[in-house]
């Protein structure tokens, strides 16, 4: 859905770099279609794939009932070492009319595209869908809680983005707490009412409401609490750095601990851990500093490390060093839209070793892979300027900067 979106915007670009095009329409149904049987073939694969490695695949839902046993459908299964890894699933909202919501499940069940949404929360999900409906032509407008999207975030990379999505035509109601949503029984639109400095405001007329407000882990039916695996105050799982639980033999990884919750730290974490169960390596885990992220926002982000403000408040101001720049990349030179990538590298002294890299524009989520492996390994600004820039790049920036 994102590459579809960047396929609109592209064509509004086409025009100016001399191509006679004629946008007719897009067809919301046709990409549906596509990416559910995209999706269908993946998930046969890996079925057939676990099954010509001869693994039982057992479906049901799994109930502890002592720390080696699990009952599912009635039938119990015993195992020295059990694994959680259920995952998560979108919080549903709790304000009023919370019902007349959809998530982000819920927005790959859309049989049409809307003309105007409202998306509650300013995290991953919520600024990545705002971005796919608006690059699709929708009316979008995201309702956050605080003043800028992507908390935790470097401050530079939550300003860029609410401006070039700004720009893009996405609209911000910010500083605003959802009071309830309400529905019109004759249209199906929607009205959220928020409450803005102390005032409610209304604000009518979509036809969905998405809700990002957060993920909560899959753990309501685990039995977790009979056989004593601790849990936080979310519900998610307490592990240690190997994924052990607070119960020899059980383990837990992916999002149910609550942490990184990617697909790749998942998969990361499972081939460390089956390693050193199986693999006879005893000090096998997964290390979860510099993992590198993409937000597939419009325009993208790639992060990997610390924040500006997070190494000032951990090293002290006076250790670190902060290089930075921000640029039109070459794409919009010819454009009459012009967008904005920004770059910063935090630099701890006296080595000035690279402890946070962070990127916003064009490419950057191809761009990051190969530097999160150098700021993995420790590399140094002297590094990076000792390497010859790749011109011309957006990437060469980093090891030009000054």
């Amino acid at each position: 859905m994102f590459a579809a979106s960047s396929i609109g915007e592209s064509l509004h670009d086409a025009k100016e770099y001399g191509f006679d095009v004629t946008v007719n329409g897009f067809s919301w149904k046709k990409i549906k279609d596509a990416r559910d049987a995209y999706i269908l073939r993946l998930n046969k694969i890996y079925e057939s794939n676990i099954t010509k490695e001869s693994v039982p695949w057992i479906h049901g839902t799994a109930t502890f009932e002592d720390k080696n046993t699990v009952v599912v459908d009635g039938e119990r299964y015993t195992a020295k070492k059990i694994l959680i890894a259920t995952g998560s699933t979108p919080v549903r909202p709790e304000f009023p009319g919370g019902e007349h919501t959809i998530n982000s499940d819920d927005f790959f069940g859309l049989e049409e595209q809307p003309k105007k949404v409202a998306v509650l929360g300013g995290g991953y999900i919520g600024v990545e869908i705002a971005g796919i409906f608006n690059g699709l032509g929708s009316d979008v407008t995201v309702i956050i809680r605080k003043n800028a999207v992507l908390h935790g975030f470097d401050s530079t990379i939550r300003e860029v983005l609410m401006d070039e999505m700004r720009t893009a035509g996405v609209k911000f109601q910010v500083d605003s707490q959802v009071c309830r949503v309400e529905k019109d029984a004759a249209t199906g639109q929607k009205t959220v009412v928020v409450k803005h400095e102390g005032q409610e405001v209304a604000l009518p007329g979509f036809d969905i409401v998405l809700s990002a407000l957060g993920r909560g882990p899959n753990t309501q039916d685990l039995g977790l609490s009979k056989i004593g695996v601790n849990v936080d105050s979310r519900g998610f799982v307490i592990a240690d750095e190997y994924q052990n639980t607070s119960v020899e033999g059980i383990y837990a990884l992916g999002d149910i601990i609550g942490h990184h919750e990617l697909t790749p730290v998942a998969i990361a974490a499972g081939r460390r851990l089956a390693n050193r169960l199986y693999g006879g390596d005893a000090t096998c885990k997964l290390d979860y500093s510099f993992v590198p992220t993409v937000v597939f926002s419009h325009p993208t982000i790639g992060t990997v490390g610390y924040t500006e403000e997070d190494a000032r408040a951990k090293f002290g101001t006076e250790n670190i060093k902060v290089y930075s720049t921000k640029f039109t990349n070459m794409y919009y030179g010819v454009l009459t839209r012009k967008s904005k990538t920004a770059m910063k590298l935090v630099c701890l002294l006296p080595t000035e070793k690279v402890i946070g890299l962070h990127t916003i524009g064009k490419d950057s989520d191809e761009m990051l892979q190969g530097f999160a492996v150098a700021v993995k390994m420790g590399a140094t600004k002297a590094d990076f300027d000792n390497t010859v820039a790749i011109h011309p790049t957006a990437g060469e920036e980093f090891v030009t900067m000054r």
